[in-house]
This record gives structure tokens, C-alpha cells and sequence, in this order.
């Protein structure tokens, strides 16, 4: 009971720093792009989603450390919790990825997770996007600049996660399954020859590479799906809490928004690995199978 009392004295506090930091900002709508902090010349500018995504990243970096130290047979508190959350993920990512492809995607997939997460949740915390440079109108005062801004509210941050989604996709599809395999699942004829008429086999061998075309568009325009998915939920969530003068409903929802987009952004990222990536684990154990019953 103490603890829960704890608890909840801990979110009304956030909850009344929020609507101190929120009050002056309230109705007002965020900026898509990325308030510029420094000129660094050439064309290059530091940013206020730049500078929060070093920060957030530094702090979590340190955090795992200090959770984990030294890891030990009989695990720490800290380090069981990073271990139960490890696991937790393992059990979901593997059969989606398969066991060949699992050793390489598997630090991807936990770092995409943690990171996003982290990321999503950055907006929550109080004074970001209400802290900075700006200028009183009728009274009102109204944000120019903002200090701090969450990393994922920033389409240039969305695209980078999901470009390094998309190399490390065609790394590990190219080196688990191989090109071969890769030009077979696209274009080829996944008819059995067997049990298809022989006028309809070709016919089937030209519907297979039509929409082998489609799918080969559908890959190459992952990269922006996948960003703007998640820049749309999170920039979204962003002015909804500041247009709503960080209404405590809408705050705990987006916690969940933040959850569910991580994962989101992770599970499809192992989804397509596993699209590929599988084939040969389905292989392998037919294969066994088949010399089990020999």
C-alpha cells in the first residue's frame, strides 16, 4: 500500500510540473521542422532534436551500464531487469526472424526498441518543447525556438532509424537466405508443377512476376513508410499535448502511443527479415523430418 501511495504521489507531481511548464504554451501548435541552434557552416546546422537524441542516447547508454555492471552468474537487481526484458523480447522476435537469422537481427531489433521507446517517451518529460527563445504577443507568450525537442518528432531522425532498418534488412536477408533465394521468392513460380495444369502453369509463372514487381516496389518504399509512420504518431501526439495544455489523459495515452509505435517500428522491421529469412529454417526442418522417418 506505501508503495502505491508513492506512486501515485510521483505522477501527480509530474502531472502538476507538466501543466506549469504547459500553461503558457497551451492551443499553441509545434513547428514540424527542427529548431536551428547553431550554424556549423557549409549547409550543416545543429538542431534541438540533434542535440536531445545525443543526450537521451548518452543517458540511456549509461543507464544499461549502471543497471548491468559487471555482469555476474547470480544477476543484480538492475541486471535481471535488463535480462527479463531481453528475454521477453528474444521469445517474441525469434520465431518471427527464424533461429538462422535470430544471431544477426536480434541486437538490431533490441536496440530499435529500446532506443524508439525511450525516444517516443522523451516528450512526456517536463520542459521539453517549453523551454527556449521566444517572444510575448498580446500577453501570450509564444515558443520560436525551443531548447529541447524529442528526436522522433523530427522526420529527419524517422528517416535515419528507418534507413538503418532498411541496410540491416538487406544485410542480413542477403547473407541468411542469399540472392538466389531472394530473385526465387520475388519472381518465381510457387506453383507446384505437379499438381497444376500445363496450360496454367506459365500463366501463373507471369502472375508471379508481375507481382513480384509490385513487391519490389513495396521494398523500396519501406524506408519512407516506416519513417513516416512513426514521425506522424509522434509528431502528432507532440501537438496534441501541447494544444491540450498537457491534459493528463492525453499525457498517459501517449506513454501507450510511445509503446505501441516502438514496438510497431520494431516488429515490422523483423517481420521483413523474417519474410526472407525463414525459408531455410522451414527447409532445414523438413529436411530433419524427413530423415527422422528414413
Amino acid at each position: 500500500m506505501l508503495r502505491v501511495k508513492k506512486l501515485a504521489a510521483f505522477f501527480a507531481f509530474v502531472i502538476a510540473t507538466v501543466s506549469v511548464f504547459a500553461a503558457e504554451g497551451a492551443g499553441e501548435g509545434v513547428d514540424p521542422s527542427a529548431a536551428r541552434l547553431y550554424d556549423m557552416g557549409h549547409g550543416w546546422f545543429l538542431t534541438n532534436s540533434i542535440v536531445t537524441g545525443w543526450v537521451v542516447s548518452g543517458l540511456l547508454v549509461a543507464l544499461i551500464l549502471w543497471l548491468v555492471g559487471r555482469p555476474q552468474i547470480l544477476p543484480s537487481r538492475g541486471q535481471a531487469v535488463v535480462e527479463a526484458l531481453i528475454e521477453a523480447l528474444r521469445e517474441l522476435f525469434e520465431p518471427i526472424v527464424g533461429k538462422k537469422a535470430f544471431p544477426l537481427a536480434f541486437p538490431l531489433l533490441v536496440t530499435f526498441f529500446i532506443y524508439i521507446l525511450f525516444h517516443n517517451w522523451m516528450g512526456l518529460i517536463p520542459g521539453v518543447g517549453t523551454i527556449g527563445w521566444g517572444q510575448d504577443v498580446d500577453g501570450h507568450f509564444h515558443m520560436l525556438r525551443p531548447l529541447i525537442r524529442p528526436f522522433n518528432s523530427d522526420f529527419n531522425g524517422t528517416i535515419a532509424l528507418a534507413l538503418i532498418s532498411f541496410g540491416g534488412w538487406a544485410i542480413i536477408v542477403f547473407k541468411i537466405a542469399g540472392p538466389k533465394m531472394i530473385l526465387w521468392d520475388l519472381f518465381g513460380n510457387k506453383a507446384d508443377k505437379n499438381d497444376t495444369p500445363g496450360w496454367l502453369y506459365p500463366i501463373l509463372a507471369l502472375v508471379f512476376l508481375i507481382v513480384g514487381f509490385i513487391e519490389v516496389f513495396s521494398i523500396a518504399i519501406r524506408p519512407f513508410t516506416l519513417s513516416v509512420r512513426l514521425f506522424g504518431n509522434v509528431f502528432g501526439g507532440e501537438n496534441l499535448l501541447h494544444g491540450t495544455g498537457f491534459f493528463f489523459v492525453f499525457y498517459f495515452m501517449e506513454l501507450l502511443v510511445g509503446l505501441i509505435q516502438a514496438l510497431v517500428f520494431t516488429l515490422l522491421t523483423s517481420v521483413y527479415i523474417g519474410l526472407l529469412s525463414n525459408h531455410g529454417d522451414d527447409h532445414g526442418d523438413e529436411h530433419g523430418h524427413a530423415e527422422a522417418h528414413h
